[in-house]
């Protein structure tokens, strides 16, 4: 039962380079961890909590996030929002904040997740390209991965596409779309000609389940893994190897979908895509 009687929901961006993930760590450098002591900093005080709408790995980065406060006392948090970007680190930024009711559950409320793993397919990859994607300079059958990417929409046990953990027994997940786009949101002397990215949207995801799907695609792509593997480790995931997940610089959570949220009047007007 939460005990502090206020609540603001902010959305939330960071590149995760810097980051062991969203989640505190002992002596790590984490996106909450920093959040935290901005938070102390400004409210002059620790009595607060708050929880995040996904706890990205380590290296990953973040375009459309959420994030929950608790405070025991009523605050103008719109007009303390500048004071937050100031003092936090320039690759975190609070985008906006709306007051909600205490009721709200924001783990509850996330209707659907996207995220986009941006890659490049070039003989001419520069160094600095490498921090927002990663490149497979083999020849790629993209035909065959855009197959491979139609086998992983809809309920499946991806657990052979994950991280298991001793404490999970349910790895069955939906997903509603996934498909490789040609991107267009880097571009200058150091890119590549050609980007792309691998977009998959869910209602849920596992530990390094979207890299390991990656991973799946580029082998497929490179003719190292047949198509109709997919499926056969939707149906017995201990007949084969695990994947190694691809790396976590190309990954970007990039839009949170929060359920109907009727009944907080106060949240009208508020973009839930920022």
């Amino acid at each position: 039962m939460q005990s502090r009687p206020y609540s603001y929901l902010f959305s939330i961006s960071y590149y995760g380079a810097r980051y062991k993930g969203w989640a505190p760590q002992p002596n790590q450098q984490t996106v909450q961890r920093r959040l935290e002591r901005v938070l102390r900093h400004v409210l002059g005080h620790e009595d607060f909590s708050l929880i995040g709408a996904s706890r990205t790995d380590s290296g990953v980065s973040c375009v459309g996030g959420f994030v929950q406060v608790f405070l025991r006392d009523e605050v103008e948090m719109d007009l303390l929002l500048p004071q937050f970007n100031e003092h936090l680190p320039q690759d975190i930024h609070l985008n906006s904040v709306k007051e909600v009711s205490t009721t709200f559950n924001l783990i509850q409320s996330v209707k659907k997740k996207t995220y986009r793993y941006y890659f490049s397919n070039s003989s001419d990859f520069h160094p600095f390209a490498s921090a927002f994607m990663v490149n497979a300079s083999e020849e790629l059958n993209w035909e065959a991965m855009n197959e491979a990417c139609k086998s992983f929409i809809g309920k499946h046990d991806f657990k052979s596409f994950c991280k298991p953990s001793e404490n999970k027994t349910d790895y069955n997940r939906e997903v509603l779309s996934a498909e490789i786009c040609d991107s267009n949101e880097f571009m200058g002397q150091y890119f590549p000609h050609k980007i792309y990215y691998f977009q998959i949207t869910g209602t849920g995801f596992l530990h390094h389940q979207v890299r390991m799907m990656m991973s799946a695609l580029w082998q497929i792509g490179k003719g190292e893994m047949d198509l109709s593997e997919i499926e056969a480790r939707f149906e017995s995931s201990d007949r084969f190897e695990k994947l190694p997940p691809a790396p976590a610089n190309g990954l970007v959570l990039w839009e949170t979908i929060l359920d109907n949220l009727r009944g907080f009047p106060n949240l009208e007007g508020f973009d839930l895509q920022n």
